[in-house]
């Protein structure tokens, strides 16, 4: 499956290092990211790192936001104290916003060790080894990728189980807390869509071994058997006809929470099963559609986040008989405007039929 994804920002944007800095630390677990106690590190004199400070018990004196100046190809190192005394902090999650890009999953750390490894949820969170975690004091290198000037800027925030990168609130611990390194003089250019092309979903299998449902989040496409750590990333799903209906209703879209009452046939591992975590209260994504006024070349055309159409919520979850040339509007669970623009159908309900597609999305 061919995909690409562009921005404005050009091709320095595409590659940069991302590194994390280790340290170990004798108190504790002994987690890998926790700062240790080092001489000097309250010295006034010394380089001052950009520190976030959360505490659940003495919430007047948190320090939510900082900054530092960032020089193109190196990094800044950042802080955070998160302390609670009632709250478990079971998982923390980073996201990088690029010169006002959107915000994306950051967890692209340097992973030879094994421990590292471990220390990583497979939804990209950081496991704060669970119940033992009330206090947590981390220090990262944060990457400054090539950008002429802008922003980057990171946030963080603590968990008490499974969260979601496009909603802080969701079982939220403590934060959100954000560090923001400036690049040249911290303007950002305007903000081009995020452009995924070439996106292909298979008819579903009832087994769930299909890649049938797709993430706005990343770009990718998901096997709906994936498992619960990477569901709160699906938005939709494809489904070539449904139950009860005499015509089949084609090619069809339909939203992660509606899918199997629009599809009519439950998918194994569709939804929550009672023995994963958070299972009483998981939530799947909404995704609202609606056929654009817009044909293929107006799709085209957009380019940057303020060529989108206005698009309003529609309130319809599902959208059927799809046809190659069509151009659907959607509104996806976190309130962002985008176009779909259909560019293939291999029409069936063999697992190897398909529908192909572009998307713009607001960054």
């Amino acid at each position: 499956m061919k995909k690409v994804f562009r921005k404005s920002l050009g091709k320095a944007l595409i590659a940069c290092s991302l590194t994390l800095f280790i340290a170990s630390c004798s108190s504790d677990d002994g987690n890998e990211f926790d700062t240790p106690d080092t001489p000097g590190q309250d010295d006034p004199d010394a380089p001052q790192v950009a520190t976030l400070v959360f505490n659940e018990d003495d919430p007047a004196n948190n320090t939510p936001t900082a900054s530092a100046s960032g020089e193109v190809g190196t990094s800044v190192p950042g802080r955070v104290i998160f302390t609670t005394s009632a709250t478990t902090q079971r998982r923390m999650y980073i996201t990088q916003n690029i010169s006002g890009q959107g915000d994306m999953p950051f967890n692209n750390f340097n992973l030879d060790s094994d421990d590292l490894q471990k220390a990583l949820k497979a939804d990209g969170s950081i496991d704060l080894d669970g119940a033992t975690k009330n206090e947590i004091d981390f220090t990262f290198e944060l990457p400054v990728p090539n950008i002429d000037n802008g922003s980057i800027v990171y946030s963080f925030w603590t968990t008490t189980g499974k969260g979601d990168f496009r909603d802080a609130s969701k079982r939220l611990a403590l934060g959100v807390g954000t560090i923001t390194v400036t690049v040249g003089n911290g303007t950002n250019p305007a903000a081009a869509v995020r452009e995924f092309n070439g996106i292909q979903l298979f008819a579903p299998a009832a087994d769930g071994t299909t890649e049938s449902f797709f993430s706005l989040l990343d770009e990718k496409v998901y096997r709906i058997n994936e498992g619960p750590e990477f569901r709160a990333f699906w938005d939709f799903g494809y489904y070539f006809g449904a139950s009860g209906v005499s015509d089949g209703e084609d090619a069809s879209f339909a939203s992660t929470a509606t899918y199997d009452a629009s599809f009519g046939f439950p998918v194994e591992g569709l939804e929550p099963g009672e023995d994963e975590e958070d299972a009483a209260t998981e939530t799947l994504n909404e995704t609202f559609f609606a056929m654009s006024s817009l044909d293929a070349d107006g799709f085209d055309a957009v380019v940057l986040s303020g060529d989108l159409p206005t698009i309003m919520n529609s309130g319809i979850q599902k959208i059927t008989n799809l046809a190659v040339g069509d151009v659907i509007a959607f509104v996806d669970n976190y309130g962002k405007t985008g176009l779909i623009k259909i560019t293939a159908i291999e029409a069936g309900f063999a697992n190897n039929d398909f529908i192909e597609f572009d998307v713009k999305i607001q960054p």
